[in-house]
């Protein structure tokens, strides 16, 4: 880890993997090709669609690795044609989209040149959890001797 001094912080404890999402986060803006939508269809239900014409499903690969959807696509260079003018280039890509914990990918489809890929977020749980309060054993008091006052002083041990 590099130490970006977010992480460093005291009151972050357990967020061991927030730097590692951020910098997944930050890769994942590359160039903005192709470009895409998110949709809430509902308030358990997203859909992400990405601008894909001239992929076909052969070409295109979506995978969930460490909670990151990776689609990746790749078209082959066609050299049976011959082209007076080219203007839709050949090229691959890969889009990265960081998913919370507990968000999982239901499925996904091709509808005219867009592919949509659905995602559901659970139901956020709310757990109250009571933590006891123990007593700590006493510690011995340590027994400091008095030096031997006048006779009649109140501090006199008895």
């Amino acid at each position: 880890m590099s130490g970006s001094g977010l992480t460093n912080s005291p009151f972050l404890l357990g967020f061991d993997e927030l730097e590692r999402v951020m910098d997944a986060v930050a890769k994942s803006g590359n160039n903005g090709y192709p470009p895409y939508n998110i949709e809430e269809l509902d308030s358990h239900h997203l859909r992400i669609s990405l601008a894909v014409a001239g992929f076909s499903q052969d070409e295109l690969d979506v995978t969930v690795k460490d909670n990151q959807l990776v689609i990746h696509g790749r078209q082959d260079d066609d050299d049976q044609r011959t082209y007076l003018y080219r203007g839709i280039a050949a090229r691959q890509f890969q889009r990265r989209f960081v998913l919370a914990d507990g968000i999982t990918v239901t499925g996904a489809h091709m509808d005219n040149g867009l592919l949509h890929v659905d995602l559901a977020r659970p139901e956020p749980e709310s757990v109250v959890r009571s933590i006891k309060i123990e007593t700590a054993p006493a510690a011995p008091r340590s027994v400091v001797p008095q030096s031997r006052s006048r006779q009649g002083d109140p501090k006199q041990e008895v």
